[in-house]
Protein backbone atom coordinates (compact mmCIF):
# COMPACT_ATOMS: atom_id res chain seq x y z
CA UNK A 1 0.00 0.00 0.00
CA UNK A 2 1.28 3.46 -0.87
CA UNK A 3 2.27 5.90 2.04
CA UNK A 4 -0.41 8.74 0.46
CA UNK A 5 -3.14 5.52 0.54
CA UNK A 6 -2.16 5.32 4.50
CA UNK A 7 -2.67 8.71 5.55
CA UNK A 8 -5.83 8.87 3.54
CA UNK A 9 -7.62 5.90 5.82
CA UNK A 10 -9.15 7.13 8.75
CA UNK A 11 -7.59 6.89 12.38
CA UNK A 12 -9.28 6.00 15.33
CA UNK A 13 -9.34 8.64 17.94
CA UNK A 14 -10.96 7.59 21.32
CA UNK A 15 -10.91 10.84 22.15
CA UNK A 16 -13.58 11.76 19.49
CA UNK A 17 -15.84 9.10 20.40
CA UNK A 18 -19.29 9.82 21.86
CA UNK A 19 -20.54 8.97 25.33
CA UNK A 20 -22.66 5.79 25.57
CA UNK A 21 -25.40 7.88 27.01
CA UNK A 22 -25.45 10.56 24.20
CA UNK A 23 -25.11 7.20 21.35
CA UNK A 24 -28.25 5.45 22.86
CA UNK A 25 -30.03 8.70 22.66
CA UNK A 26 -29.53 9.44 19.16
CA UNK A 27 -29.79 5.90 18.35
CA UNK A 28 -33.04 5.65 19.72
CA UNK A 29 -34.39 8.52 17.87
CA UNK A 30 -32.96 6.96 14.71
CA UNK A 31 -35.59 4.01 16.19
CA UNK A 32 -38.01 6.08 16.59
CA UNK A 33 -40.58 3.55 13.80
CA UNK A 34 -39.70 1.04 16.22
CA UNK A 35 -40.61 2.73 19.27
CA UNK A 36 -43.74 3.38 17.53
CA UNK A 37 -44.35 0.12 16.20
CA UNK A 38 -43.45 -1.53 19.41
CA UNK A 39 -45.86 0.66 21.33
CA UNK A 40 -48.57 -0.24 18.81
CA UNK A 41 -47.88 -3.82 19.33
CA UNK A 42 -48.47 -3.53 23.26
CA UNK A 43 -51.53 -1.31 23.21
CA UNK A 44 -52.89 -3.63 19.82
CA UNK A 45 -52.38 -6.84 21.89
CA UNK A 46 -53.90 -5.46 25.37
CA UNK A 47 -57.19 -4.68 23.97
CA UNK A 48 -57.77 -6.32 21.59
CA UNK A 49 -58.05 -10.01 22.49
CA UNK A 50 -59.33 -8.79 25.74
CA UNK A 51 -63.41 -8.89 26.25
CA UNK A 52 -63.74 -5.83 27.76
CA UNK A 53 -61.12 -4.45 26.01
CA UNK A 54 -60.34 -0.28 26.65
CA UNK A 55 -63.15 -0.42 29.21
CA UNK A 56 -61.07 -2.69 31.09
CA UNK A 57 -58.43 -0.04 31.45
CA UNK A 58 -61.07 2.10 32.87
CA UNK A 59 -62.67 -0.25 35.19
CA UNK A 60 -59.30 -1.78 36.42
CA UNK A 61 -58.59 1.37 39.08
CA UNK A 62 -62.23 2.41 39.51
CA UNK A 63 -62.85 -1.22 40.87
CA UNK A 64 -59.94 -1.42 43.17
CA UNK A 65 -61.22 2.65 44.04
CA UNK A 66 -64.73 1.66 45.20
CA UNK A 67 -63.16 -1.14 47.67
CA UNK A 68 -60.48 1.10 49.24
CA UNK A 69 -63.47 3.91 49.61
CA UNK A 70 -65.64 1.12 51.26
CA UNK A 71 -63.01 -0.24 53.32
CA UNK A 72 -61.36 3.14 54.50
CA UNK A 73 -63.58 6.04 54.44
CA UNK A 74 -64.84 5.46 57.79
CA UNK A 75 -61.50 4.68 59.16
CA UNK A 76 -60.37 8.12 58.16
CA UNK A 77 -63.54 10.11 58.38
CA UNK A 78 -63.97 10.94 54.95
CA UNK A 79 -66.06 13.02 52.83
CA UNK A 80 -67.60 12.64 49.98
CA UNK A 81 -64.87 12.99 47.88
CA UNK A 82 -62.91 10.86 49.22
CA UNK A 83 -63.71 8.45 46.27
CA UNK A 84 -61.84 10.59 43.93
CA UNK A 85 -59.05 11.39 46.25
CA UNK A 86 -58.09 7.82 45.74
CA UNK A 87 -58.53 7.01 42.43
CA UNK A 88 -56.33 10.18 42.06
CA UNK A 89 -53.41 8.54 43.44
CA UNK A 90 -53.90 5.33 42.41
CA UNK A 91 -53.65 6.23 38.70
CA UNK A 92 -50.17 7.80 39.81
CA UNK A 93 -49.26 4.55 41.07
CA UNK A 94 -50.46 2.26 38.73
CA UNK A 95 -48.51 4.17 35.93
CA UNK A 96 -45.42 4.02 38.22
CA UNK A 97 -45.48 0.58 38.88
CA UNK A 98 -46.69 -0.91 35.84
CA UNK A 99 -44.36 0.98 33.75
CA UNK A 100 -41.30 -0.25 35.63
CA UNK A 101 -42.33 -3.22 35.73
CA UNK A 102 -43.37 -3.45 31.89
CA UNK A 103 -40.05 -2.34 31.20
CA UNK A 104 -37.97 -5.15 32.31
CA UNK A 105 -40.34 -7.70 30.51
CA UNK A 106 -39.76 -5.62 27.58
CA UNK A 107 -36.56 -6.02 27.36
CA UNK A 108 -36.59 -9.91 28.18
CA UNK A 109 -38.75 -10.52 25.70
CA UNK A 110 -37.07 -8.02 23.18
CA UNK A 111 -33.75 -10.34 23.84
CA UNK A 112 -34.42 -12.50 20.79
CA UNK A 113 -34.47 -9.47 18.72
CA UNK A 114 -31.54 -7.96 19.68
CA UNK A 115 -29.19 -10.85 19.70
CA UNK A 116 -30.25 -11.22 15.39
CA UNK A 117 -29.88 -7.70 14.42
CA UNK A 118 -29.08 -4.37 16.34
CA UNK A 119 -31.63 -2.51 17.94
CA UNK A 120 -31.18 0.01 20.75
CA UNK A 121 -32.00 -1.69 23.81
CA UNK A 122 -33.72 1.96 25.03
CA UNK A 123 -36.35 1.71 22.60
CA UNK A 124 -38.38 -1.22 24.42
CA UNK A 125 -37.90 1.25 27.72
CA UNK A 126 -39.57 3.95 25.87
CA UNK A 127 -42.16 1.59 23.90
CA UNK A 128 -43.07 0.33 27.78
CA UNK A 129 -43.64 4.11 28.62
CA UNK A 130 -45.63 5.49 26.03
CA UNK A 131 -47.44 2.27 26.08
CA UNK A 132 -48.39 3.11 29.92
CA UNK A 133 -49.36 7.00 29.06
CA UNK A 134 -52.25 5.30 26.41
CA UNK A 135 -53.64 3.17 29.52
CA UNK A 136 -53.53 6.22 31.53
CA UNK A 137 -55.05 8.83 28.92
CA UNK A 138 -58.03 5.98 29.54
CA UNK A 139 -57.39 5.76 33.27
CA UNK A 140 -58.37 9.49 33.52
CA UNK A 141 -62.33 8.93 31.96
CA UNK A 142 -63.08 7.41 35.33
CA UNK A 143 -61.18 9.95 37.40
CA UNK A 144 -63.41 13.19 35.76
CA UNK A 145 -66.49 10.73 36.29
CA UNK A 146 -65.84 10.54 39.58
CA UNK A 147 -65.20 14.14 39.98
CA UNK A 148 -68.14 14.56 38.83
CA UNK A 149 -70.32 12.51 40.99
CA UNK A 150 -68.54 13.72 43.84
CA UNK A 151 -68.46 17.31 43.69
CA UNK A 152 -65.26 18.05 43.05
CA UNK A 153 -64.94 21.45 40.76
CA UNK A 154 -62.91 21.45 37.91
CA UNK A 155 -60.97 24.17 37.43
CA UNK A 156 -58.39 25.52 35.12
CA UNK A 157 -55.34 24.13 36.54
CA UNK A 158 -56.34 21.02 35.40
CA UNK A 159 -54.41 21.91 32.30
CA UNK A 160 -51.42 21.60 34.05
CA UNK A 161 -51.90 17.84 34.23
CA UNK A 162 -50.08 17.09 30.48
CA UNK A 163 -46.45 18.57 33.12
CA UNK A 164 -47.31 16.32 35.87
CA UNK A 165 -47.89 13.38 33.83
CA UNK A 166 -44.41 14.32 31.93
CA UNK A 167 -42.29 14.41 34.99
CA UNK A 168 -44.01 11.03 36.46
CA UNK A 169 -42.85 9.99 33.12
CA UNK A 170 -39.19 10.94 33.02
CA UNK A 171 -39.02 9.35 36.71
CA UNK A 172 -40.68 6.37 35.89
CA UNK A 173 -38.25 5.50 32.89
CA UNK A 174 -35.45 6.35 34.92
CA UNK A 175 -36.18 4.02 37.80
CA UNK A 176 -37.48 1.20 34.86
CA UNK A 177 -33.86 1.62 33.23
CA UNK A 178 -32.27 1.33 36.45
CA UNK A 179 -34.05 -1.89 37.53
CA UNK A 180 -33.96 -3.68 33.90
CA UNK A 181 -30.22 -3.36 34.24
CA UNK A 182 -30.03 -4.95 37.33
CA UNK A 183 -31.94 -7.22 37.12
CA UNK A 184 -30.25 -8.37 33.73
CA UNK A 185 -27.21 -9.30 35.87
CA UNK A 186 -28.89 -9.92 39.35
CA UNK A 187 -31.97 -11.63 38.29
CA UNK A 188 -33.77 -11.90 42.10
CA UNK A 189 -33.73 -7.63 41.97
CA UNK A 190 -36.88 -8.24 40.22
CA UNK A 191 -38.72 -10.30 42.70
CA UNK A 192 -37.39 -8.42 45.51
CA UNK A 193 -38.60 -5.22 43.91
CA UNK A 194 -42.24 -6.66 43.79
CA UNK A 195 -42.11 -6.49 47.98
CA UNK A 196 -40.78 -3.04 47.76
CA UNK A 197 -43.11 -1.89 45.68
CA UNK A 198 -45.70 -3.07 47.76
CA UNK A 199 -44.33 -1.15 50.93
CA UNK A 200 -43.58 1.84 48.75
CA UNK A 201 -47.12 2.28 47.71
CA UNK A 202 -48.19 1.89 51.70
CA UNK A 203 -45.04 4.43 52.49
CA UNK A 204 -47.16 6.59 49.36
CA UNK A 205 -50.56 8.98 50.77
CA UNK A 206 -52.21 7.26 47.90
CA UNK A 207 -55.22 6.01 49.87
CA UNK A 208 -54.86 8.31 53.26
CA UNK A 209 -54.38 12.06 53.88
CA UNK A 210 -50.79 12.62 54.92
CA UNK A 211 -51.73 14.42 57.63
CA UNK A 212 -52.30 11.67 60.02
CA UNK A 213 -49.16 10.36 60.33
CA UNK A 214 -46.81 11.62 62.99
CA UNK A 215 -44.56 14.61 62.20
CA UNK A 216 -41.92 12.55 61.92
CA UNK A 217 -42.91 10.26 59.68
CA UNK A 218 -44.75 12.65 57.30
CA UNK A 219 -41.54 14.35 57.51
CA UNK A 220 -39.25 11.83 55.88
CA UNK A 221 -42.17 11.04 53.53
CA UNK A 222 -42.85 14.40 52.34
CA UNK A 223 -38.96 14.92 51.92
CA UNK A 224 -37.35 11.04 50.76
CA UNK A 225 -40.29 9.67 49.29
CA UNK A 226 -39.88 11.13 45.42
CA UNK A 227 -43.67 9.43 44.82
CA UNK A 228 -45.06 11.89 47.26
CA UNK A 229 -43.80 14.31 45.05
CA UNK A 230 -45.54 13.19 41.78
CA UNK A 231 -48.79 12.20 43.56
CA UNK A 232 -49.16 15.44 45.15
CA UNK A 233 -48.81 17.44 41.86
CA UNK A 234 -51.30 15.25 40.21
CA UNK A 235 -53.25 15.99 42.53
CA UNK A 236 -53.23 19.52 42.99
CA UNK A 237 -54.63 20.33 39.51
CA UNK A 238 -57.13 17.16 39.35
CA UNK A 239 -58.36 16.88 43.33
CA UNK A 240 -57.11 20.13 44.74
CA UNK A 241 -58.19 22.21 41.47
CA UNK A 242 -55.07 23.86 42.26
CA UNK A 243 -51.59 25.47 40.63
CA UNK A 244 -48.97 22.94 42.21
CA UNK A 245 -46.90 25.69 44.56
CA UNK A 246 -43.18 26.01 43.95
CA UNK A 247 -42.11 23.97 46.74
CA UNK A 248 -44.34 21.15 45.28
CA UNK A 249 -42.45 21.28 41.47
CA UNK A 250 -39.27 21.44 42.55
CA UNK A 251 -38.90 18.18 44.48
CA UNK A 252 -40.78 16.49 41.70
CA UNK A 253 -38.62 18.00 38.79
CA UNK A 254 -35.43 17.04 40.81
CA UNK A 255 -36.51 13.59 40.99
CA UNK A 256 -37.74 12.73 37.82
CA UNK A 257 -34.23 14.68 35.93
CA UNK A 258 -32.10 13.02 38.40
CA UNK A 259 -33.96 9.34 37.78
CA UNK A 260 -33.54 9.91 33.99
CA UNK A 261 -30.26 11.11 33.85
CA UNK A 262 -29.00 8.21 36.06
CA UNK A 263 -31.18 5.51 34.54
CA UNK A 264 -29.92 6.44 30.89
CA UNK A 265 -26.77 6.94 31.40
CA UNK A 266 -26.46 3.48 33.74
CA UNK A 267 -28.29 1.57 31.43
CA UNK A 268 -26.32 2.86 28.35
CA UNK A 269 -23.40 1.81 30.28
CA UNK A 270 -24.44 -1.39 30.39
CA UNK A 271 -26.69 -1.95 27.25
CA UNK A 272 -23.80 -3.72 25.15
CA UNK A 273 -23.26 -6.91 27.47
CA UNK A 274 -27.38 -7.43 27.92
CA UNK A 275 -27.36 -10.22 24.86
CA UNK A 276 -24.55 -12.10 26.50
CA UNK A 277 -26.39 -12.19 30.11
CA UNK A 278 -29.76 -13.25 29.12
Amino acid sequence: MKETEINDLPVYDSSQQRSMALSELLDAYKYRNAIFQLTRRDVVSRYKRSFLGIIWTMLNPLGMMIILAVVFSNIFNAGPTYAAYVLSGLIVWNFFSQTTNAIVNNLNAGMGLIRKIYVPQSVFGISAILTGLVNLLFALVPLFLVMLLTGVHFTWAILFTPISILLLALFSLGIGMILATLGVFFPDVIEMYQIVLIAWMYLTPVIYPISILPETTRFLITHFNPMFAFVQIFRAVTYDGRLPLPEEILPALIFSLLSIVVGWWFFSRKAGDFAYRV
